[in-house]
C-alpha cells in the first residue's frame, strides 16, 4: 500500500463497478452514496486538555456538518481517559453532562453513533503496535467491549456499528466482534492483521467495512477523490473516514467545502443497516436449473 501497488480504487472498486455492470448494464451506474465516519468524540485527549478544548473542536466541527446537512457516523468514546497513549497510565471518567449535551445535540441532528472501544487506552507504547484490543483473550476481550456497551447504554446509545481504537484488533476477535456488532468498521491499519478488503462485505455473522486511502485522510485531500468518484458514477456504497482534529488548521474551511459538496451523495448510516438487515434474512438465489 504504501507503494502504491494495492490500492484501494483499483484493488475494489473498480472490478466492483465492472461486476456490476456485466450483471445490470446501464442500470449499473449511479451517484456514490457516500458512507461518512467521523473519529471519534469525546477526542481520545480530551481529558488531560485543559479546559476542554477537545470538546469544543468537536462541536465546531459537528456544526459543520449539521449546517451542510451531512448524515454521518460519529465513533463515540464510552469514557474518557487519562493518557491513553501511555499503556501503563490509570485514570479517566464517565462521560458528563458537558459531552452528553453534545451527543444529545448530534443524535436531535441525525448522527448515527458506533462504539469506539472502550478507553482508547493502547495496551502497548510502539505507534506501530498500538491497539486497545490486540493480545487480549476472548473473555478479557468480550469483557473490555461489555463494559463500553453498557457505558454508552448509561448514555442512550445502542451501538450497531464498531469502530476499533486505532483501527487495529486481531483477526481472531473478528467473530467475537460479528456477534456483537452488525458493521465492524476498519482503517489503514487493520490490514496488516487482516488483509485487504474493500467493503461493505460480508464477513462471518457481520459486515466489514474498511475505509483506506484517498477516502481516508483530511478533507483537502478527500474532496479531489470524492469529485472523481462523483464524476464516475459507480452507483455503489463509498467510505470515507474524517476526524476532527485534522480539520483545525483552515478552522474548518477545508470540511465546510467537502461537506456542502459530498451532501447530496451521503447515505445515512441507517440506510446501510436497514440493507444489512434486508441482506440478512434474504433467502439466496435458487440454482438457475430451478427456477421458473
Amino acid at each position: 500500500m504504501k507503494l502504491g501497488r494495492l490500492d484501494w480504487q483499483q484493488a475494489w472498486l473498480e472490478p466492483l463497478i465492472a461486476e456490476r455492470r456485466a450483471a445490470l448494464g446501464d442500470s449499473a451506474q449511479g451517484p456514490p452514496r457516500f458512507l461518512v465516519r467521523v473519529d471519534e468524540f469525546p477526542y481520545y485527549t480530551t481529558f488531560d486538555e485543559p479546559q476542554q478544548q477537545g470538546v469544543e473542536m468537536s462541536r465546531r466541527f459537528h456544526a459543520v456538518m449539521a449546517e451542510e446537512g451531512v448524515p454521518h457516523l460519529m465513533s463515540i468514546l464510552p469514557q474518557l481517559t487519562h493518557a491513553p497513549l501511555d499503556p501503563d497510565s490509570q485514570g479517566g471518567r464517565p462521560l458528563g453532562d458537558v459531552e452528553l449535551a453534545l451527543i444529545e445535540q448530534m443524535r436531535h441532528d441525525g448522527v448515527a453513533f458506533a462504539q469506539h472501544g472502550t478507553t482508547h487506552r493502547t495496551r502497548y507504547a510502539s505507534p506501530r503496535r498500538r491497539s486497545e484490543l490486540c493480545g487480549l483473550s476472548a473473555a478479557d476481550t468480550e469483557a473490555l467491549l461489555e463494559e463500553g456497551r453498557l457505558r454508552l447504554l448509561a448514555a442512550g446509545i445502542d451501538a450497531k456499528v464498531f469502530v476499533p481504537p486505532f483501527n487495529r484488533f486481531d483477526a481472531a476477535q473478528y467473530e467475537l466482534l460479528s456477534t456483537r456488532f452488525d458493521v465492524v468498521c476498519g482503517g489503514p491499519e487493520s490490514v496488516a492483521l487482516l488483509g485487504f478488503h474493500g467493503g461493505p462485505l460480508w464477513r462471518g455473522d457481520s459486515v466489514y467495512l474498511p475505509c483506506y486511502a484517498p477516502l481516508y485522510a483530511d478533507a483537502k485531500t478527500v474532496i479531489g477523490a470524492a469529485e472523481q468518484l462523483i464524476d464516475a458514477a459507480p452507483g455503489t456504497w463509498v467510505p470515507i473516514v474524517l476526524h476532527t482534529s485534522w480539520e483545525q488548521e483552515d478552522d474548518f474551511a477545508a470540511l465546510r467545502a467537502l461537506a456542502r459538496r459530498i451532501a447530496p451523495y451521503a447515505a445515512s448510516w441507517e440506510q446501510l443497516l436497514t440493507e444489512v438487515d434486508h441482506s440478512r434474512n434474504a433467502e439466496p438465489a435458487a440454482p438457475a436449473s430451478e427456477q421458473a
